[in-house]
C-alpha cells in the first residue's frame, strides 16, 4: 500500500484572496500547460498527501490545485459557511482560474476538472456553465441531487429557501443542450446509496439529448468511501490527461 512517503512530487498550501488552497508540484511536470483543478467534497478532504491521486498526478506531471469550499456545494449561490459576498464559483472562475495562470501559465482550455462528492458535482457545475472554457471533466460520485439534502442542517439550509429552490440549481439543470463539454466522465458506486441515483438520472439525460460522455456506473469499491474514490483515481486523472491532449490538438 502506498504511503505519503511514496509521493514523489510535493504539496504546499497557499492562499488566494484570502483562501486556502493546497497545491501539488509534481517532481517531473508536464511542458504542455495543463493543471488540475479539483474540488474536493462535503468532508472537506482534499487531494492533499493522497498517495493514489498524487501518484496519478505525477504519471502525468499534472500541477494540482484544490481550492477549500468549506459546505459551499461549488455553487453560484452566497453560501455564508464559505463568503458572505463573494459565491463559490465567482471565486473558481474569478480568482483560481488567474492563480493558475500566474503560477504554472496555464489557462482554459487546458485546465482539467475534477472532483469528488460534493465536489463532483461542483466541477460539473464549472464546466457546464464555461463549456468551452472547462471542456474536459470527470466527476467522482458527483452529489447531484444535492436538493434532497435540504432540511438536514446543512449550509444548504440558509442557502436556498426550500427544496425546488435548490433543485433549479442542481448541476443538471445547468447543461446547455447545444453547449457542453466535449469530455465529461461520470463514475459512481452502484452501492453508493446516497448519489447513485442522481447520477444515473444525469447520465441518461445526456445520453437521451445526443450528449457525448463516459461513464463507469457498474464498479463497485466500497460505495461512498475514500476505497471508491481511490480506485477510480488512476481513471479519473488518466481521462482527463486524454482529453487535454485532444482538446490541444484542436485549439
Amino acid at each position: 500500500m502506498s504511503t505519503t512517503n511514496d509521493i514523489a512530487g510535493k504539496w504546499l498550501q497557499v492562499e488566494i484572496a484570502g483562501k486556502t488552497a493546497d497545491v501539488y508540484e509534481p517532481l517531473n511536470p508536464n511542458d504542455c500547460g495543463r493543471v488540475v483543478l479539483h474540488l474536493h467534497g462535503h468532508g472537506l478532504e482534499t487531494l492533499k498527501d493522497n498517495p493514489s491521486f498524487s501518484a496519478e498526478l505525477e504519471r502525468h506531471g499534472f500541477p494540482c490545485i484544490c481550492p477549500h469550499g468549506q459546505r459551499s456545494w461549488w455553487t453560484d449561490i452566497i453560501c455564508n459557511d464559505f463568503d458572505a459576498e463573494v459565491t463559490p464559483l465567482a471565486h473558481l472562475y474569478e480568482r483560481v482560474v488567474p492563480f493558475i495562470a500566474e503560477r504554472w501559465s496555464a489557462t482554459p482550455p487546458q485546465i482539467g476538472l475534477t472532483g469528488i462528492s460534493m465536489g463532483g458535482q461542483g466541477a460539473l457545475q464549472l464546466s457546464y456553465r464555461h463549456a468551452r472554457e472547462f471542456p474536459v471533466v470527470a466527476a467522482i460520485s458527483p452529489a447531484v441531487d444535492f436538493h434532497n439534502w435540504i432540511g438536514n442542517g446543512l449550509p444548504l439550509d440558509e442557502m436556498f429557501a426550500n427544496k425546488e429552490a435548490a433543485r433549479q440549481e442542481t448541476a443538471t439543470l445547468q447543461l446547455h443542450p447545444l453547449n457542453w463539454p466535449r469530455h465529461q466522465l461520470l463514475v459512481c458506486d452502484p452501492t453508493d446509496v446516497d448519489w447513485f441515483e442522481g447520477v444515473e438520472r444525469l447520465a441518461s439525460k445526456l445520453n437521451s439529448s445526443g450528449i457525448l460522455f463516459e461513464s463507469d456506473l457498474k464498479t463497485s469499491a466500497g460505495g461512498h468511501s475514500w476505497d471508491y474514490f481511490n480506485h477510480m483515481a488512476a481513471r479519473a486523472i488518466g481521462f482527463v490527461a486524454e482529453g487535454l491532449e485532444q482538446v490541444s490538438r484542436r485549439v
